[in-house]
């Protein structure tokens, strides 16, 4: 099939960038996106031209490296899908599609559509971890953990650090994968301890890198291709303000 593009081309984010026109002619329907994209990126190298950055490394889903605004929608028009899982089958014959980076203040772009995500691993290298010495497992049943702890642990954990919450949220907030990485530990015995003073410390990260504030529009579970719930958001703010609050009488003591 014929498929018409219009690429946003920017060579640093010092430099005005603009959508540039291409057209690839006998797309097959089962190349994932991003193969149609190498396919594009041949026949630039071919002619002579510079080709399209874009960054990836699985392909599977996992790794989060993938994210490109599609048509207006981060990730593409598939519901709970990265960028490298997406075929051209969910596009028809003729189609004209608008590729942009994952745009936002906290995001500076490197080259058309990659960006600079560090902001997200400044947050994680402020908290997002458990001070306790590593080794032997411990036997499974001497840190008693329930089910439903466990799974929403687990869930929260599942946070690939795309950033499509953030370019998603009308106000850039990264509140729902500061959230996830809060809650994933916070939820277990082993980061329990340590919650007061994580939270507090990824939350000023988190504006200190010039993200926004969450409204609650819940926008950002729409787009996360891992379906995060929006409720670890409420939990850091609990766990948020109770810091707050402890830090304040201890103060005053």
């Amino acid at each position: 099939m014929k498929i018409n593009l219009k690429i946003w081309r920017q060579k640093n984010s010092q430099t005005k960038g603009g959508f540039v026109d291409y057209t690839l002619d006998n797309v097959n329907k089962d190349m994932s996106f991003l193969e149609m994209l190498d396919v594009l990126n041949l026949k630039l190298t071919k002619k002579g031209e510079r080709p399209v950055e874009f960054d990836h490394d699985c392909r599977e889903g996992i790794c989060g490296q993938c994210g490109m605004i599609i048509n207006g929608i981060a990730h593409g028009p598939l519901k709970n899908t990265t960028t490298c899982q997406l075929h051209m089958r969910s596009f028809k014959d003729g189609d004209t599609i608008y590729i942009e980076p994952f745009e936002a203040a906290a995001f500076p772009i490197i080259r058309d559509l990659k960006v600079d995500r560090s902001s997200l691993d400044h947050i994680i290298q402020a908290g997002g971890y458990v001070s306790v010495n590593t080794g032997q497992a411990p036997e499974a049943n001497s840190i008693p953990t329930s089910h439903d702890e466990a799974e929403a642990a687990f869930d929260a954990a599942a946070c690939i650090g795309c950033g499509a919450c953030v370019v998603t949220c009308k106000n850039y907030s990264a509140a729902l994968f500061t959230s996830a990485k809060i809650s994933h530990l916070e939820l277990l015995p082993q980061g329990r301890k340590e919650t007061s003073t994580r939270v507090v410390n990824m939350v000023n990260q988190m504006e200190i890198e010039g993200f926004g504030h969450c409204t609650n529009t819940e926008a950002c579970q729409v787009e996360c291709p891992q379906d995060i719930s929006v409720l670890n958001i409420a939990r850091m703010n609990f766990e948020y303000n109770k810091a707050k609050i402890l830090q304040r009488k201890s103060s005053s003591k």
